[in-house]
Parts: structure tokens; sequence; C-alpha cells
């Protein structure tokens, strides 16, 4: 059964979705300053990660560790932005969607702080 709403398929798709992908990207670094700070946090990290005298799996981890707030704070602000696509109005729901994304950001980044901490100290 084929599926009216569905998008290309096969490569056409995949370049479809590298363009939306880097939309996506473009829109979190021009309206969210949080993605900014860690992207200069994954700036400064990623290169000490990659040069340091760690073993692969040490690198991964540390790599992982800071990729992982990037793709959580990317999720956070989908949410936000959906939530305020669905309503602007104050309401408990809306407060709530919006303190779990940013709990699951604020966790990420205690990820990396006990990684990199672990893996260096």
């Amino acid at each position: 059964m084929e599926n009216n709403y569905k998008g290309k398929s096969g490569l056409q798709r995949i370049i479809n979705a590298c363009g939306y992908s880097m939309a996506g990207l473009g829109e979190a670094f021009r309206h969210e300053a949080a993605f900014r700070q860690e992207l200069l946090l994954a700036a400064v990290l990623l290169p000490i990660a990659l040069f340091s005298k760690k073993s692969g799996s040490d690198k991964a981890l540390l790599i992982g560790s800071v990729m992982l707030v990037l793709i959580v704070e990317l999720l956070n602000s989908a949410v936000e932005s959906l939530t305020d696509r669905v309503s602007l109005e104050i309401h408990p729901l809306a407060k709530k969607a919006k303190d779990l994304g940013s709990a699951a950001v604020l966790l990420s980044l205690f990820t990396v702080a006990i990684v990199w901490g672990l893996i260096f100290l």
C-alpha cells in the first residue's frame, strides 16, 4: 500500500534528508544560543580528544559524550519549537515538556563531565 505522504525513495531520499539535516543545523546555529555554546564546547573538546594519547575506545567515549550533548540539544530545541507551535499559552504540560527537555540536556552535560573526568583523571 502506497503512502501518499511519503517523499522520494532511494538516492533522492538520502539527498533530501541531507538537505533537511543541514537546514536543521543551520536553524539551530542561527536561533539557539545554547546550541552555539555547546558547539563551541565541542570545538574545544573534540580536538583534545582526537589528539590525546588515549586509546581508540577512550577517544570514542570522549567524542561520543560531546556529540551526545549536541544531539540532545537539537532534540530539546525541536520539542520547544513544537510546543510553541501548538500554543504560546503558558500551560503546565508545555512547561513539563520544556523542563524535561532541559533536564535531558543537563544530564548529557553531566555525562561529558563524568566521561572526561574518568578518562583524564
